[in-house]
C-alpha cells in the first residue's frame, strides 16, 4: 500500500460547513508522481518504493540520476523520496501515484522544510523573558548567564542561545484531510504545514494517531 506523496504547499484558506463552521486548512498540490525504482527483499534487503515529483530539464540532474533515468525510461524529475513498505510493492516503475490514494478524513503527517528566520535572539529563537526596562536597565534583551566560571567553567551543549533560526526539517503530525481534489491534484489538510508558499512538502499516512469518530 502506497502512503507517501510528494507536492508543494500552496498556500492557506478556509473551508465552511454547512453548519457554518470555518475550518483553516492548508493546500498541497500532490503528485502526480511517477515509481523510479522498485526495490525488494530478494535483491535490497528490503521492500520499497522510491518516488520521483516534478520533471526537471537533463542539464539540471546529476549523472548518476540522470543513468538512472534513462534505465528506468522515466523523464528526469527534480524530487526522489524513497518509502519503506512491510510488504512487497504492489506497483512496477513507470506508474504514477495521485492523490486518489488517500480519503477524506484520513490522518497524515507532512515533512518539509520550515521558514528560514537568519539569525535571531533568544526572545525570537526561543521565547526567553525579557529584562527589565526600568532604573538605568542596561539587559532588557541579553539572554543572561550561560554558566558559572569556576563550575562547570564550560558552557553545556545544547544551550539555548541566539543563532540561526528556521530553514530546518520539520514534521507536523496527525493532519487530518478534509478534502481532496483529484481533478486539481489538490490535498486540503486541516491547520498549516512547515514551509513557505511554493516549499517542497512529503505527505505520508499517519504513523501514530486515531481517527476521532463523532457521536
Amino acid at each position: 500500500m502506497m502512503t507517501l506523496i510528494l507536492g508543494r504547499k500552496k498556500g492557506m484558506t478556509q473551508l465552511f460547513a454547512e453548519d457554518g463552521t470555518v475550518t483553516g486548512v492548508t493546500v498541497v498540490e500532490a503528485g502526480p508522481c511517477v515509481v523510479t525504482q522498485v526495490r525488494t527483499q530478494e535483491q535490497d534487503g528490503y521492500d520499497a518504493v522510491q518516488l520521483g515529483f516534478e520533471d526537471v530539464p537533463d542539464r539540471l540532474v546529476s549523472k548518476p540520476r540522470r543513468g538512472l533515468f534513462k534505465k528506468t525510461g522515466v523523464s528526469p524529475k527534480r524530487f526522489l523520496r524513497e518509502e519503506r513498505l512491510a510488504n512487497p510493492a504492489a506497483t512496477e516503475v513507470g506508474e504514477s501515484v495521485t492523490v486518489g490514494a488517500f480519503e477524506a478524513g484520513e490522518l497524515v503527517d507532512v515533512t518539509g522544510t520550515s521558514k528560514g528566520r537568519g539569525f535571531a535572539g533568544t526572545i525570537k529563537r526561543h521565547g526567553f523573558s525579557r529584562g527589565s526596562e526600568t532604573h538605568g536597565c542596561m539587559n532588557v534583551r541579553q539572554p543572561g548567564s550561560i554558566g558559572c566560571s569556576a563550575y562547570p567553567a564550560r558552557v553545556f551543549k545544547g544551550k539555548r542561545m541566539s543563532g540561526h533560526m528556521g530553514a530546518r526539517r520539520r514534521t507536523t503530525k496527525n493532519l487530518t484531510i478534509m478534502r481532496v481534489d483529484s481533478d486539481k491534484n489538490l490535498l486540503f489538510l486541516k491547520g498549516a504545514v512547515p514551509g513557505p508558499p511554493n516549499g517542497f512538502v512529503q505527505v505520508r499516512t499517519a504513523r501514530t494517531g486515531i481517527v476521532k469518530k463523532k457521536g
